[in-house]
């Protein structure tokens, strides 16, 4: 007769909450202090599975975190209840209940992202860069096809198709092929770009693609002889470093230059290098969350959201409880919840810094390109135009990083064959 251990009486501290009367009693610097010592050390406890001293790690944070008080008391309660998901998926049954009114991720992006582009300054900066790097780059050309792996923001296209109306050149035919595995996004931002164009008067053709990167092949994009092509990769390409850790773990040899190899983003690479493309744009989060051992990332994730949660701060400043403001942070909490609480190929976000970036492109055959940087005034008043401090774009290895208090946050990079 078998017989089995019972498993431990855990509770765990799942709530975000709103705040607590020990808050009033901590100095704010000390509460900041008190809060990092308690996530590391209850990170500590959950990548070892010690669920009895991390609860009581949650119960401790819980009396000083909130999502309604200061930016560190945000930040330590999306650490938090990230921590408090990992541990309850020892249990699949439970956390599989807790998650069923959790909206589908595509919903939520879709209130997010928007918000994320009018309220934070980094996507536009990327956009702005990206806008006039491709019109230098294209001038001259009579047919540009354009690919959106994925964005499909109409901040960024609508601003190009004007620009591309204005070419002293002449007005080339341009086709925009937007890939997006949410059909809604592609249904609305197609007609809108039509509708665009022939307000301007420019030849235009869109061409949606209902598939994900993983489903994109070159005969899917319909690139024909004559054009010239671009690809343009918005917070979207780390997605192809999903793999399955315990492998990698497993055969610890499999790396380059210290880097994980990565056979699906070189096959992509590969693929779309064969395409012979005159340029390809890459924005990604200068943070690097693609390793294996929970405290690792949790540390480089606390140092990384701080910055994030200190520009969001800055930009709402005492206005706390702003709609806008949870819907933003909430974004940036599923984000930081699958980073600390997913493992394998449910572990998505795996961003990675530029330096990786530069080895992973060059493997497969690309050259880094000087992007549209044409002096340091310029610069400046395209910070000075989003109208608030703190924020810097500064030029590095070929590529432009993204700063927020001289902590790069994005790296806009463009790269040929």
């Amino acid at each position: 007769m078998m017989s089995s251990s019972p498993k431990p009486e855990v509770t765990l501290s799942l709530t975000l909450s709103p705040g607590s009367t020990l808050q009033e009693v901590v100095k704010p610097q000390e509460r900041g202090v008190r809060l990092i010592q308690l996530l590391l050390t209850c990170a500590k406890h959950a990548s070892s599975s010690n669920l009895h001293r991390a609860d009581e790690c949650l119960r401790q944070i819980s009396l000083l975190a909130s999502v309604s008080g200061d930016s560190m008391q945000r930040l330590s309660a999306w650490f938090a209840s990230a921590l408090a998901v990992r541990l309850v998926k020892r249990w699949p049954g439970l956390h599989k209940v807790l998650n069923y009114t959790q909206l589908p991720k595509q919903d939520q992006l879709g209130q997010a992202q928007p918000l994320f582009g009018r309220v934070c300054p980094y996507l536009g900066f990327s956009y702005a860069v990206i806008s006039r790097t491709l019109i230098k780059a294209m001038t001259g050309e009579r047919v540009i096809h354009l690919v959106d792996l994925g964005s499909g923001d109409a901040n960024l296209w609508i601003p190009l198709l004007r620009s591309f109306s204005c070419l002293l050149d002449g007005q080339p035919h341009l086709k925009v092929t937007c890939m997006n595995a949410n059909k809604a996004i592609l249904e609305e931002l197609g007609p809108r770009l039509v509708k665009e164009a022939e307000a301007l008067g420019l030849p235009f053709q869109f061409a949606p693609l209902n598939v994900s990167l993983r489903e994109l092949t070159l005969d899917k994009l319909g690139v024909k002889s004559g054009e010239a092509l671009a690809f343009i990769s918005i917070l979207n390409l780390h997605s192809l470093l999903v793999e399955d850790d315990s492998v990698d773990a497993h055969f610890s040899h499999n790396k380059t230059n210290g880097i994980k190899d990565s056979k699906q983003m070189f096959r992509f690479l590969s693929t779309i290098r064969s395409s012979s493309p005159k340029l390809f744009f890459l924005v990604e989060k200068e943070a690097d969350h693609n390793v294996n051992k929970l405290v690792d990332r949790f540390v480089e994730g606390l140092h990384y959201y701080s910055a994030v949660f200190d520009s969001v701060d800055a930009t709402f400043g005492g206005n706390t409880s702003s709609r806008e403001r949870l819907v933003l942070e909430e974004m940036f909490g599923k984000e930081i919840e699958n980073i600390v609480a997913c493992e394998g190929v449910e572990r998505e976000e795996r961003h990675e810094r530029y330096g990786r970036w530069m080895v992973r492109f060059g493997q497969a055959g690309f050259k880094p390109v000087m992007m549209w940087h044409d002096s340091t005034e310029d610069v400046k008043q395209m910070v000075e135009a989003c109208g608030r401090n703190g924020y810097k774009i500064v030029n590095e290895r070929a590529s432009l990083m993204i700063c927020w208090h001289d902590r790069p946050l994005y790296a806009v990079s463009a790269w040929t064959c």
